[in-house]
């Protein structure tokens, strides 16, 4: 990253403030008139031009004022850029929009991410809790009518599996109620992958080689564990991406482009999985992110979960000349809220 002087900090913050603001190239009579730059105009297009060779400003048109570059909106985000605290009143507010009366962690994560596109008026892109690393809070095994068993488990963060199991030989109430008791005592508590390892070691045991009932409910919660880890990712609000970016265009080849990077689900949780891996909000900008073949896309992420263990990860995508303070802002404290809702299932 180029070092800058005072000077050359305070005309690169104002060419960005005002290019974000108006979208539009930014010439320096108005970084001199509306930002309190005590400086001759001759001298602020120096100054431009100084930053144009060093990476940080472009030059759309010959006639025209600069506008910053990748490079320069990383500066301006990792040097330049104060965050505005939200209000307490702020909030407040917010934590009502986001008080989610479902009991149900599916329709909960998605509430939340609603909420979030709303208040940011973005494209929000929640990565939801991976099963394998959710702790298994209790298995049971139902017994239905047409024979079948239906198992049933249920994790710490409030996600239910459900699975129809049609073993050779049927366990009896009894042996239900004592299969229960065992898998409580021997699994509760263990995050998924755990569990998995748990049921391996479990089955190759000696002991477990003399004990049928044992054995039998080891090999039923096999049988009942979801796949491994598959991402499932929440998309909301994809109209928005469009239209900002469009900006009343009709240029086809630019929407076919979007709506790819969109559904480019793989590259989006690759993103999420790097913000989740770095324990902190991150802030993707331009071909930083590659979404697709749409080069002036940003994404701002931040992991969900305690401080023991990461859940997920939320993001906001937008254009690159989203207002970066603000969406920060929401997507910091609904990551905390978020964090507090899951942690009162």
């Amino acid at each position: 990253m180029p070092d800058l002087n005072h000077r050359a900090r305070k005309i690169l913050s104002a060419v960005v403030s005002e290019y974000l603001t108006t979208g539009e190239a930014v010439g320096s009579r108005t970084v001199t008139r509306r930002y309190g730059v005590e400086l001759s105009a001759a001298t602020v297009r120096n100054v431009m031009a100084d930053l144009e060779e060093a990476g940080l400003l472009k030059q759309p048109h010959t006639s025209a004022g600069r506008v910053p570059t990748d490079l320069g909106l990383r500066f301006f985000v990792d040097s330049l850029l104060k965050v505005r605290s939200l209000s307490p009143k702020e909030r407040d507010e917010l934590r009502a929009r986001y008080n989610s009366s479902t009991g149900e962690l599916d329709s909960a994560l998605r509430e939340t991410s609603k909420v979030l596109s709303e208040l940011s008026q973005h494209t929000v892109v929640l990565l939801m809790p991976r099963v394998n690393q959710d702790v298994l809070e209790h298995i049971e095994f139902m017994r239905l009518a047409s024979g079948a068993l239906l198992a049933v488990l249920v994790t710490k963060s409030g996600q239910v599996q459900n699975r129809l199991l049609h073993p050779a030989l049927q366990p009896s109430s009894d042996e239900l109620e004592r299969i229960h008791n065992y898998l409580h005592e021997r699994l509760s508590g263990l995050t998924l992958s755990e569990v998995r390892r748990r049921i391996a070691a479990e089955l190759a045991s000696e002991r477990v080689q003399y004990s049928e009932l044992e054995r039998k409910a080891l090999e039923m919660s096999r049988a009942a564990l979801p796949r491994e880890d598959v991402s499932e990712v929440i998309i909301e609000g994809s109209s928005r991406l469009i239209e900002q970016t469009m900006q009343g265009e009709m240029d086809v080849e630019k929407m076919r482009h979007l709506l790819h990077a969109l559904e480019e689900k793989a590259r989006l949780i690759e993103l999420l999985e790097q913000t989740e891996q770095a324990q902190g909000l991150k802030v993707f900008i331009g071909n930083e992110a590659q979404l697709g073949d749409v080069s002036d896309l940003s994404m701002v992420a931040t992991p969900y979960g305690s401080e023991e263990r990461t859940l997920g990860t939320l993001g906001v995508i937008g254009p690159t000349r989203m207002n970066y303070s603000r969406i920060i802002a929401l997507v910091d404290f609904t990551s905390h809220v978020l964090s507090n809702l899951l942690a009162g299932r």
